[in-house]
């Protein structure tokens, strides 16, 4: 009884992929800072924090229980904890509701506007796990969703949504489906075979490749309008140039029949971007 109770926070901890927040919760920051130009109040900090934390839990919470069956017939992640029976689906249920109530809490602690708002991003959470079964375009999807990030912390703490916000959100948006298209080269041959759809079922490996250049070419190019349109200083652009100068560095650490480094390229790589943009534009705030 003592083993399970200490060993299941660690199972909850595993499934969500906790420590991957960090990709979305340094640009949610970014568009707070970014949003009122200076250092935003402890509870603003507090509360975009604990909406972030508890929308990522249930949104992978969501995608875990609606992917256990596709989940289980795939070898690579057939160990996971619900097809491995390390966790039940009642118990996952659990931890969504109790995520749920996390953000609702903190976005009404938050500016009205996003109190309105809120069922949009849990509606893209519920969705998304689906498309996978119909389009190759869920990738955009998931993009999406983690493009709300940084649009939500801003509309969080000023009550407004300029196109500065929707900028910054595009450039993440583009990010994160960039990535996501080189993470669905590790199910290609499965995702063909159970009739599954993803951008490698249905470009190929060169079109993942083709494709990502693309978006994060995209990426930048945003980072530079929004940038343009705040008036921003040195800081920023130095940010931009890192984050450009990563996103080729990740490109060169895999190439069409060699992804040797692809888990480098996915993992490492884009979370030190979100950190070291996050770094600039704080320096950029406080300079």
């Amino acid at each position: 009884m003592n083993t399970t109770a200490i060993s299941l926070p660690r199972r909850f901890v595993s499934l969500v992929k906790l420590e991957h927040t960090i990709f979305a919760l340094p640009f949610a920051y970014v568009g707070m800072l970014l949003a009122v130009g200076e250092i935003p109040a402890a509870a603003d900090w507090v509360w975009v924090t604990v909406a972030m934390v508890g929308a990522r839990t249930l949104a992978m919470g969501l995608n875990r229980l609606i992917d256990a069956e596709l989940d289980a017939r795939n070898p690579r992640t057939a160990s996971r904890e619900l097809p491995a029976g390390m966790l039940t689906r009642t118990q996952v249920l659990g931890l969504c509701a109790l995520a749920l109530a996390a953000f609702l809490v903190a976005v009404f602690q938050l500016d009205p506007l996003v109190r309105w708002l809120w069922p949009i991003p849990v509606m893209l959470f519920v969705v998304y796990p689906y498309l996978k079964r119909i389009t190759w375009l869920c990738h955009t999807w998931l993009g999406v969703s983690l493009g709300l990030a940084p649009v939500g912390a801003w509309a969080a703490v000023t009550g407004e949504l300029p196109w500065q916000a929707w900028a910054l959100g595009g450039a993440v948006a583009l990010w994160v489906a960039g990535f996501d298209l080189f993470y669905s080269l590790f199910d290609a041959e499965h995702d063909r075979e159970q009739g599954l759809h993803s951008w490698a079922v249905r470009f190929g490996e060169r079109g993942v490749f083709e494709g990502a250049r693309l978006q994060h070419l995209g990426t930048v190019a945003l980072l530079v309008a929004a940038g343009l349109g705040l008036g921003v200083g040195v800081p920023y652009w130095l940010g931009v140039a890192a984050v450009a100068a990563l996103l080729a560095y990740e490109h060169s650490l895999v190439r069409p029949g060699d992804l040797r480094r692809l888990d480098a390229a996915f993992f490492t790589v884009n979370g030190v971007i979100s950190i070291v943009f996050f770094g600039f534009v704080l320096a950029d705030v406080l300079l």
